[in-house]
């Protein structure tokens, strides 16, 4: 009875003109944005390697250890074309040096952005499974139960020999079975399209990461064809339950997460935070130049000007604080010129100084990003998780989160990469204590040639693997599975006690 049941429903909604529509709008729009997509994705892709080629040359052909400008740019992520999350909204390229530890305010991006193809690009695959089929979903349940019994089709088929357990199983079987169709169709679109386009290259965690964004595709649907049944379960009219769903669809996907970011970014005053985080890294870098003076006062040369009465024509930067949270805030004393020829007596002194002052300038910006990383935690990251949270009350948010942490596409995904990013600049420190740079010549001058940097360390970013991702997915999994028990107890509780 429960294949006879299932295979009733199925051709029920398969020749409705509402699955009609569904289909051809849901894989127009697929197809349609996935090309889309692709040439942003394409675009992107050229962006980065002209950029990394770029930097890499600007590293060659630095002439001392002081000059080399340091650039590290992060690859576009093939899987964001599924799931955009914050792929594209944070910079892509990070200018840091061995005074300055880098953090997620010092992200730029690269300038080849297009606003244009940016605005069609703004709305990923996942957006589209997350409103339309949900939407679709709620429309298949609406009057799975309301309308058969307004109709008088649902005492009939209880005449016979079947229970009300069968009758919801079977129609949700059916249901389910024809919503996976426009997923599982629309993400063999995809990969054909990726195919076809040679530039999108999936590796195994790849593949592995996209079943895990079919996966969660499911298990979103699955609640709101739940949530629809319910509604279908306590409502007499089918009319009436329509309505029903459609409040519930448009508060759960459209009003309620923009609800939530807005309500958080209106309560949440930063300024105290941003104010003490100023006055602490001002006092740690006058802490620095008080060292760095009185090192001055009391060597055996005196009355040296800020170029030690040593340098030829050329230029010469001096160390300052512009903006100690959101811009570079503490510049490196660099130089690129010749030793005056009466002047070489000095040069020891040179050396001695920058021997003293560079090891104490790498510790006054370790402890300058403690203060900015702290400050960006309260500032930024705090607000972004209580708005998280409080989004998670929607299946639709959850839906999103999910994928973009099998994606890679979350805050993680780019947190590795500032981590990975801060481990190279301490890889670039060692190297220059190996090197001795501090207190060579060619840490400041430009007349023995320039550096060899033939060994100078590469920058190295790999993606966190799919177990890494897994994880961060997994709680919002467990939630929106959860929410599907408790929707199908519940509809199967109410439909049991319910008088036909």
């Amino acid at each position: 009875m429960l294949l006879i049941l299932i295979r009733r429903e199925l051709l029920a909604n398969l020749m409705t003109f509402r699955f009609l529509v569904a289909m051809v709008v849901t894989l127009s729009l697929v197809v349609a944005n996935t090309v889309v997509l692709i040439a942003d994705y394409e675009r992107r892709l050229t962006s980065y390697s002209t950029a990394a080629q770029q930097h890499s040359q600007e590293v060659s052909n630095a002439s001392t250890y002081s000059r080399i400008k340091i650039l590290v740019d992060r690859p576009p992520n093939p899987l964001s074309i599924f799931n955009a999350g914050l792929d594209r909204r944070l910079g892509n390229s990070i200018n840091f040096r061995h005074a300055l530890v880098p953090t997620l305010w010092d992200t730029e991006s690269h300038s080849a952005d297009n606003p244009f193809l940016n605005l069609f690009s703004s709305v990923d695959l996942i957006l589209i499974f997350q409103v339309i089929l949900s939407l679709l979903a709620l429309l298949f349940a609406h009057d799975a139960i309301a309308g058969e019994r307004e109709a008088g089709t649902l005492r009939l088929t209880m005449a016979n020999p079947v229970s009300r357990p069968v009758i919801l199983l079977a129609k949700y079987i059916s249901a389910m079975a024809c919503l996976m169709l426009p997923v599982i169709m629309s993400l063999l679109l995809v990969l054909i399209l990726f195919s076809i386009s040679g530039s999108i290259l999936l590796s195994g965690d790849d593949w592995l990461r996209i079943g895990g964004i079919l996966l969660i595709s499911i298990i979103y649907l699955s609640a709101f064809y739940l949530i629809g049944l319910l509604t279908s379960v306590i409502t007499r009219r089918a009319a009436t339950a329509l309505m029903l769903s459609m409040v519930i669809w448009s508060t759960l996907v459209l009003i309620y997460p923009s609800l939530s970011v807005f309500a958080v970014n209106r309560l949440s005053d930063t300024s105290s935070h941003l104010e003490s985080a100023y006055r602490e890294i001002e006092q740690v870098w006058e802490d620095f130049e008080r060292e760095r003076m009185d090192f001055l006062r009391n060597d055996a040369v005196e009355g040296e000007d800020r170029d030690f009465n040593v340098f030829g024509a050329g230029t010469w930067s001096a160390p300052h604080i512009s903006d100690p949270i959101t811009l570079k805030y503490s510049k490196a004393e660099t130089c690129s010129r010749s030793i005056k020829p009466n002047a070489e007596l000095l040069v020891p002194h040179v050396k001695a100084y920058f021997q003293f002052s560079e090891p104490r300038r790498i510790r006054a910006a370790e402890r300058t990003w403690q203060i900015r990383q702290k400050t960006l935690d309260q500032v930024h990251i705090r607000k972004a998780d209580l708005a998280k949270n409080l989004m998670r009350f929607s299946p639709a948010a959850m839906y999103d989160f999910a994928t973009e942490a099998w994606a890679g596409t979350d805050f993680h995904g780019i947190d590795d990469f500032i981590t990975t990013v801060q481990q190279y600049r301490q890889t670039i420190i060692d190297y220059f204590y190996d090197k001795a740079a501090f207190s060579s010549r060619q840490w400041f001058a430009t007349d023995p040639g320039n550096v060899n940097l033939s060994d100078f360390p590469q920058f190295s970013y790999h993606r966190a693997d799919i177990s890494t991702s897994t994880k961060h997915a997994s709680g919002d999994i467990a939630c929106l599975l959860l929410i599907n028990i408790v929707l199908f107890m519940t509809t199967f509780l109410i439909f049991m006690r319910q008088e036909v």
